[in-house]
């Protein structure tokens, strides 16, 4: 079961997240609506985390890429997620892009991606 942390502003975007990932068989090890909470969480977080599904534009014009890169250097895998077609980034070009609404058949991929990174 991999463990896996969300990142999204919109709280019921995020609820709805939640539980695809818990249909896909993921323990949820922190969810959060914030750039702020979610780095003081991974700052205090001392391992075992097997991925993340990143949520590219928070709210007050924010973006998840700090996160990201917090956790390319942790070896933690991860995922954007975003309403817009094309990341407004080149420097992850590896990383995989759902398109919202997010749906099982595209979270599938990256659910057993973490798994086989774990």
């Amino acid at each position: 079961m991999p463990r896996v942390i969300l990142v999204e502003d919109e709280p019921l975007v995020a609820m709805m997240m939640e539980d695809l990932l818990l249909d896909l068989g993921c323990e949820i090890a922190g969810s959060f609506g914030s750039l702020g909470a979610a780095m003081a969480w991974l700052g205090s977080f001392d391992g075992g985390l097997d991925g993340a599904l990143l949520d590219v534009n928070l709210g007050g014009g924010e973006t998840v890429f700090p996160l990201a890169e917090a956790l390319r250097a942790r070896g933690v895998p991860f995922a954007f997620a975003t309403g817009y077609g094309v990341l407004p980034s080149d420097a992850y070009p590896e990383t995989p892009l759902i398109h919202k609404p997010v749906d099982e058949g595209q979270l599938l991929p990256v659910v057993q991606a973490f798994a086989a990174a774990a």
